[in-house]
């Protein structure tokens, strides 16, 4: 969890799932006061449980609560971009803009905002709904190191953070933000394996997910290599080396690897 304080009014454009995790995280950590947030929505429903759940100001104007704030951060669909800047890029001046928009550059949003704007860019994924996501962010021309470690912040609030060039959020997409999707097959697969050997469907769920959340958690916690971390369950003529073999033989490792190969390259064709 970070450790740090934000000051700075907080305008959440959008208040979906991803600003509901963002905002219970930010706000569980006491990162940020409820009293530093507005969130908008065009759907009142979400605003009202916004509001109720963590406490903070809402309603559906964008340009007023992009004006109030010090920090904007854009969290609506990508396809209604244009319409969203072009409503709030007068109140935009002199702000700092974080956007979780998938597939939306930085070039993107700079044509459609005041020429002082800083941009970081923010590609999110799935389990930052339970607080254990990985953000990828990316800085745009002119980001400060304040700027940059304020937004680390918010979203290692939620999981991890980590910097790269914008030229990689496809690589990014491919693995982490497509990521989940291939862990739950991986869970489900090891899950039917466990039924088809006898255990019951509820207990081999339980087994599989555990069993990929512990060794994540060694891999993060530990200093050694996976490849090392692998090597110690695999005992000489045991069965894990069996298991291991037959994965060999399947190409789980070229599967995953293609995987996030075509991942990457399709968000960068939606990208354009």
């Amino acid at each position: 969890m970070p450790e740090r304080k934000v000051a700075q009014k907080l305008a959440f454009i959008g208040a979906g799932q991803m600003t509901e995790a963002l905002l219970g995280g930010l706000l569980a950590a006491h990162v940020v006061d409820p009293a530093s947030v507005w969130a908008t929505d065009v759907s009142h429903e979400r605003c009202t449980l916004i509001g109720q759940r963590f406490g903070v100001r809402v309603g559906a104007d964008n340009r007023a609560a992009a004006s109030w704030a010090e920090v904007v951060l854009l969290a609506v669909k990508p396809q209604l971009l244009e319409a969203v800047l072009n409503g709030i890029a007068p109140a935009l001046a002199g702000r700092l803009v974080i956007s979780i928009m998938a597939g939306v550059s930085i070039r993107s949003i700079a044509k459609l905002a005041p020429s002082d704007v800083k941009i970081v860019r923010v590609m999110p994924n799935a389990p930052t709904l339970v607080r254990e996501g990985m953000s990828a962010l990316a800085l745009g021309p002119g980001v400060t190191e304040a700027e940059a470690s304020l937004a680390r912040v918010l979203f290692e609030a939620v999981g991890r953070a980590v910097t790269v060039e914008e030229s990689l959020m496809d690589a990014v997409t491919g693995l982490s933000g497509s990521g989940p999707a291939y862990v739950f097959m991986a869970i489900e697969a090891l899950a039917d394996g466990g039924v088809k050997m006898g255990l019951p469907r509820s207990v081999a769920e339980l087994l599989a997910a555990q069993t990929v959340l512990g060794a994540a958690r060694m891999v993060l916690d530990s200093s050694e290599h996976p490849a090392r971390l692998k090597d110690r369950v695999a005992s000489p003529g045991g069965t894990t080396i069996a298991g291991l073999h037959q994965l060999e033989r399947g190409g789980l490792r070229a599967s995953l690897i293609a995987a996030v190969e075509a991942a990457a390259k399709k968000s960068k064709e939606l990208g354009g």
